[in-house]
Order: structure tokens, then C-alpha cells, then sequence
């Protein structure tokens, strides 16, 4: 079962890398844009707006690719002195508070999200809902991530570290 878990994690991992990817280019092509329309012709608004609504995807998005490769800030002393079980029991806990605070945020989400739903952007005309759908999509997907942290942390092997187990 952790084995397929794991499988559909890296299958997310590798959309969430290709739509990060696409949408740094697209935020270059716009923000370029946004540049040579302010000096050659007139300023155009939804470039401003795009981008802005780009970086947001961009940010929430590129958190999930960082907690998958373990690259949040984290202080690691505590942990890296206890012995192999300890360990474990501390990345579950880890774990543990990490799905929490991720089910809080998506709940969040799904509240801005509806609370935004009769709003559209100024210049795009797109439903805010849709700028803000990032938020609990992206708690979900960490909520995921975390739970098969957990997982591992049960079922793994004393020696079994989160280090090894994320590219």
C-alpha cells in the first residue's frame, strides 16, 4: 500500500514540477511583456494582474515541491540527537501536526474561496475563487505528502530517514 502511495506522489510531484515550470515561463512572458508595453506602447492592465495571480500559484504550488523534497525550514537538533526510534516517533509527531495545520488551511481555503465566489478580478474578469482554489488544493496535496510521512514513520525501518526517502 505505501508503495502505491508513494507512487501517486511522485506522479503528483511531476505535474506539480511541469505546471511550476510553465508557470515561471508564463510569468516571464507576461512580466516581458508587461516591460516592453510600459516603454513602447501603452501599459497594459492585465499583465500586472496576471502576474500577480502567477506568483500566487507559483508560491503555494512551489511549497508542495519543497515539503516533498524536505526543504522547508526545519531545526533538526532535537531529532538528529535522538536515537533511530526516537526519530521516527518525532516524524510522525512531525507528521501529525502537519496534517492538522494543513486541514485547518484547507478548510480556510474552501471558506475564502466561497466567501470570493461572487467577486471577479478587475482587469481579467476571472472569479476570485479561482485565484484562491491554490489554497486548499495546495493543503491537500501537503496533507497527502504528510500523511504518507506518517506512514513511513510507523511502518519504516528504525533507521529509515525522511532524507532518504525524498529525491
Amino acid at each position: 500500500m505505501l508503495r502505491s502511495l508513494r507512487a501517486i506522489e511522485g506522479a503528483i510531484d511531476a505535474v506539480l514540477q511541469r505546471v511550476a515550470v510553465a508557470g515561471i515561463v508564463a510569468l516571464i512572458a507576461v512580466m516581458s511583456l508587461q516591460i516592453v508595453s510600459r516603454v513602447v506602447f501603452t501599459a497594459t492592465s492585465w499583465t500586472e494582474e496576471t502576474a500577480r495571480y502567477l506568483l500566487i500559484w507559483l508560491t503555494f504550488l512551489g511549497a508542495c515541491l519543497a515539503y516533498r523534497r524536505g526543504r522547508h525550514i526545519a531545526v533538526t537538533v532535537l531529532s538528529d540527537a535522538l536515537p533511530p526510534l526516537g526519530q521516527r516517533v518525532c516524524r510522525g509527531l512531525i507528521a501529525l501536526v502537519t496534517i492538522a495545520f494543513m486541514a485547518v488551511l484547507l478548510q480556510v481555503g474552501l471558506d475564502y474561496m466561497a466567501l470570493q465566489s461572487f467577486q471577479q478580478s478587475a482587469a481579467l474578469r476571472i472569479p476570485m475563487s479561482v485565484v484562491y482554489a491554490v489554497m486548499p488544493l495546495s493543503a491537500a496535496i501537503m496533507a497527502y505528502m504528510a500523511l504518507i510521512d506518517l506512514l513511513e514513520a510507523v511502518s519504516g525501518p528504525p533507521g529509515d530517514t525522511a532524507d532518504e526517502r525524498h529525491p
